[in-house]
């Protein structure tokens, strides 16, 4: 089964599936899935885009509402997750995940779903230390703090995660796991971006909560996103108990842009006797059914449960019954159904309503699963007057600090996060922005066709040479910790290490690739008709404005 991964989406599903379509014609493959990490911008109507994190002057509606509106089907089934830059009131109506269009599903805040027998999870947001051991407080409208705090992961989410006991072959996060540029070509990394040697040096660069989900999931790839640029590792993790050591390849990609790499196919074998479609799965729904009572949407710092006896209750590792009542529930069918609805007026280009207001609206996806599970639908409780959450949670919650989480120690005591005073100039902030140089820094996208792009090699990652398709081994069926992975088709409950072969020579990419943005080398990437400007190349790295080609309004002449 061929795997699309594709890194910051920023918006630009046309150019994607335009890619991914060159890409089946020239290699004469078949593209069965696709994954976004992060930054997908399903921005539905203008009012959606008052709730991105992105300047005014960079607010573009792209291709997104075409889908959503019927106009356009994607033409391969498509899961994402949620990065810094998202329409967030759209994706707060799916906190357990759900359609956003026909064949384009989000998975949530956090959640883990099943395609062919192989398992994806995934993580939305980013890091931030302040917000992290907040609840969801944050609900539309919006101010200046929560447009941004209601894309930061929360500690809630990270706690769910690792109650995961059965393994996962694939895991998205839109921000890196800290330490994971220790495991590949860290040099190669700051020769690309030099901003983040201070990051790199101090291992402050990434997420501490993804680098714990990474140690406790150990899947066997984790995909990324957030610092727009290719890079590739590969971990191997210590041993758990008597089980064999398992090895997780990390690869990060860039954003749609040309002469950029920000697409790969990875290459999985699909699991026998498993279904056709994308399903729920079991495990996940499990532990959403058991953790239900640790919702909560206060904005005070909360701690998930530990086993220090102040409270009854700690693990919430779902249990074999809890499993098979999920399917149940389900009515035995583990399906995800087509049941995408829209809940606002799509886009229209002819009728244009540049001051519509943000939409607050529940989602018939997220009450039909909420109903059947007996979960609470955050969106449908604050918009409905509903209190505090935290007192819900009884006996078996954690602790309620109070005060403001601004004033609260870190989770992590070696976090670093809100210390940080690199910059990456190709992010999109709220606050003030780079001046730049006059000129154009980078080639205009066009919509044709990519001229030049062929199948790529991961980086060599100290002598262990990936192979140039990222391959799975084959899925083991013949043991299984309960009867349960035979009657739900469940993944095995082990992994081998994953074989590995010479990697091809990337010496003829490489003496092209001298800057940050001089990139045009012969790899997955969509090339443009347009040229390069004639300044932007250079031994001295030019200041770039960010984001310039996706964000550039029409009117703007500079």
């Amino acid at each position: 089964m061929k795997i699309a991964v594709e890194g910051c989406c920023h918006g630009e599903l046309d150019k994607i599936y335009e890619t991914i379509g060159y890409l089946e014609k020239k290699e004469e493959v078949k593209v069965e899935l696709l994954l976004c990490c992060g930054d997908f911008q399903a921005a539905r109507n203008e009012g959606d885009m008052m709730c991105m994190a992105i300047p005014p002057k960079y607010r573009s509606m792209q291709t997104f509402y075409k889908y959503y509106s019927g106009e356009k089907k994607a033409p391969v089934l498509t899961i994402f997750i949620g990065g810094n830059h998202e329409a967030s009131n759209h994706m707060q109506e799916l906190p357990y995940g759900g359609w956003v269009a026909p064949n384009i599903y989000y998975l949530g805040y956090a959640g883990v779903v099943r395609f062919k027998g192989i398992r994806i999870g995934g993580a939305s947001g980013i890091f931030k230390s302040h917000d992290y051991r907040r609840g969801h407080h944050e609900f539309p409208p919006y101010n200046p703090n929560t447009l941004r705090s209601v894309y930061h992961i929360r500690n809630i989410e990270v706690f769910k995660l690792k109650q995961i006991q059965m393994p996962v072959d694939i895991f998205m996060s839109h921000d890196w796991p800290r330490g994971i540029y220790h495991y590949g070509s860290t040099a190669e990394l700051l020769r690309k971006k030099k901003f983040l040697r201070q990051e790199v040096e101090s291992n402050s660069l990434g997420s501490p909560a993804a680098e714990e989900l990474l140690a406790h999931l150990q899947p066997s790839y984790w995909f990324s996103a957030h610092l727009h640029v290719k890079f590739a590792a590969l971990m191997q993790h210590p041993p758990k108990a008597n089980a064999a050591p398992r090895v997780t390849k990390f690869l990060s990609l860039d954003k749609c842009l040309p002469y950029r790499e920000f697409l790969q196919i990875v290459d999985v074998p699909e699991r026998p006797g498993s279904s056709e479609g994308l399903e729920y799965d079991p495990e996940w729904l499990a532990i959403l059914k058991s953790t239900n009572s640790l919702q909560n949407t206060a904005p005070h710092p909360w701690n998930p449960p530990e086993n220090n006896g102040l409270h009854e209750r700690w693990d919430f590792t779902p249990s074999e019954a809890a499993m098979m009542q999920v399917v149940k529930d389900l009515g035995g069918d583990l399906a995800i159904p087509d049941n995408f609805s829209r809940t606002v007026q799509p886009y229209d280009p002819n009728k244009p309503q540049p001051h519509a207001t943000p939409s607050c609206n529940t989602n018939p996806q997220t009450t039909e699963l909420c109903a059947t599970l007996g979960l609470t639908d955050l969106y449908a409780h604050v918009a409905q007057g509903g209190g505090d959450l935290s007192r819900i949670r009884g006996s078996t919650g954690g602790g309620d600090d109070g005060g403001e989480s601004a004033d609260e120690p870190s989770e992590y005591p070696t976090d670093t996060s809100g210390l940080s005073s690199s910059y990456n100039p190709d992010e999109i902030t709220i606050e003030d922005e780079w001046e730049e140089e006059e000129g154009k820094e980078e080639a205009e996208g066009g919509c044709n066709p990519p001229s030049a792009v062929t199948g790529e090699n991961l980086s060599d990652v100290g002598e262990v040479h990936p192979p140039g398709r990222m391959v799975l081994p084959a899925p083991k069926c013949d043991t299984s910790p309960t009867d349960l992975s035979h009657v739900m088709n469940l993944p095995p409950p082990s992994h081998s290490t994953p074989a590995v072969a010479p990697a091809c020579s990337g010496a003829e990419m490489e003496e092209h690739c001298e800057d940050d943005d001089d990139e045009a080398c012969r790899t997955l990437k969509r090339t443009s008709d347009g040229a390069e400007a004639p300044g932007s190349k250079g031994t001295t790295p030019r200041i770039k404005r960010r984001n310039q080609v996706i964000y550039t309004a029409v009117e703007d002449d500079e």
